[in-house]
């Protein structure tokens, strides 16, 4: 074979070579074509599956964020967003009907101090500028940065309250009165008997001053009964006005002087001045005293001490003790384990000592005593009464417990 043949036959396999090589990526080519096609249909499908779910879904967000806006819309309350920083930054219509405009963008405290009065008592409600009242709620979302506070009008449910408290009052006035009635009935007979015996010319000396004694007793025992029914009928709207405390223990101790037993009376209460209503202060801690005497103790202390911004006074006695089943009663009114008695005087307590903004607590076992704790924030500063302490009394005088 001649060398020109030779080449020639070499050039044609090189060229039928590199037409099955292009044959090859031709084909590489035209499937590699073919698989990107169907990959970029499946991710348009999947675009598309995509785009409509998102679709789907802001459909449902801004149904719902309708339906949001609709309820918002027709609560009755007024509903409030705060931001961070305590502005607000969205608010439902009623709220502008509480509080005007404007209100997007201003801080809460600001509106509070311009659309909100406080109620006295009661720290979770406002009154609005028109005189309706509010209660008011405030609590954090979830990602606790934001805050939503509603105000939701309680006017007419307050004027519902009110009604059936005075109901109640009322209806407990008519038990009041009807106990009173009987219990002035008999101590004002027996004074009224003393009363015309006294007039007889040969009564004795002895008998007449001891029918005075009897009739006192019994005044004195209608003056409480009236007092006690005058103190709940006020149901805990008392004047205050500045007093003594050394004065007021005075009173009592001078009414302890015929109890027949040891009185001690411990002031430890360094400033004498105290805001409050003395004669109804008074009154109260006579009712716990005269309560320790009945019972039979032989013992009765009266101690005051000072207590933060208020004095603490405590009444203790040796008596019998009250039975722990009845304690939970003790201060409710016309409750009474006596078999003449109204049920006032403890109740009445009880009243005297919140119109103080104060409390009262009883310990008590039987066969042990009894201690009653009357805690009162009743300091006053600026008055400049006498504050000499009473030193501790021991009377051991008769006195017939009535």
């Amino acid at each position: 074979m001649n060398p020109s043949h030779l080449q020639y036959q070499q050039k044609t396999e090189r060229l039928t070579d590199a037409f099955r090589m292009f044959n090859e990526l031709s084909e590489n080519l035209a499937l590699s074509y073919q698989g990107l096609q169907e990959q970029v249909a499946h991710l348009n499908n999947q675009l598309a599956a995509a785009r409509s779910e998102r679709l789907a879904t802001l459909s449902e967000k801004e149904k719902l964020a309708s339906r949001l806006q609709q309820i918002l819309a027709a609560l009755p309350a007024a509903v409030i967003l705060l931001d961070a920083q305590n502005r607000i930054i969205d608010c439902n219509e009623n709220a502008i009907g509480f509080l005007g405009e404007p209100l997007l963008g201003r801080q809460w405290q600001d509106i509070m101090a311009r659309s909100l009065l406080p109620v006295p008592d009661s720290p979770h409600e406002r009154q609005l500028l028109d005189g309706r009242i509010v209660s008011l709620t405030r609590n954090h979302l979830s990602n606790d940065a934001e805050q939503i506070i509603l105000l939701s009008d309680v006017s007419e449910l307050r004027t519902l309250q009110d009604r059936l408290a005075q109901q109640k009052h009322l209806s407990a006035m008519g038990e009041m009165v009807a106990s009173l009635a009987h219990q002035v009935r008999t101590p004002l007979a027996t004074a009224i008997l003393y009363a015309s015996q006294m007039s007889r010319p040969q009564l004795s000396e002895i008998k007449r001053q001891r029918f005075s004694e009897k009739i006192l007793e019994r005044l004195q025992y209608l003056e409480r009964q009236v007092n006690d029914m005058l103190i709940y009928a006020k149901q805990g709207r008392l004047a205050m006005q500045g007093f003594s405390l050394q004065g007021m223990l005075r009173h009592l101790a001078e009414r302890m002087e015929e109890f027949d037993g040891t009185f001690l009376l411990d002031n430890r209460v360094a400033q004498d001045s105290l805001l409050g209503n003395q004669d109804a202060l008074r009154g109260a801690l006579l009712n716990l005293l005269n309560n320790a005497i009945e019972s039979g103790a032989g013992l009765i202390g009266l101690t005051a001490v000072q207590s933060g911004q208020g004095v603490e006074i405590s009444i203790r006695d040796d008596g019998p003790g009250i039975d722990p089943g009845r304690q939970a009663q003790l201060f409710e009114p016309f409750y009474t384990t006596k078999t003449h008695g109204t049920g006032l005087g403890l109740s009445v307590v009880d009243s005297v000592v919140k119109a103080h903004k104060g409390s009262v607590t009883c310990r008590s076992e039987l066969g042990l005593g009894s201690v009653f704790v009357l805690t009162l924030p009743v300091l006053q500063q600026g008055l400049s009464l006498s504050s000499a302490d009473l030193e501790s009394v021991s009377l051991e005088n008769h006195y017939e417990a009535i």
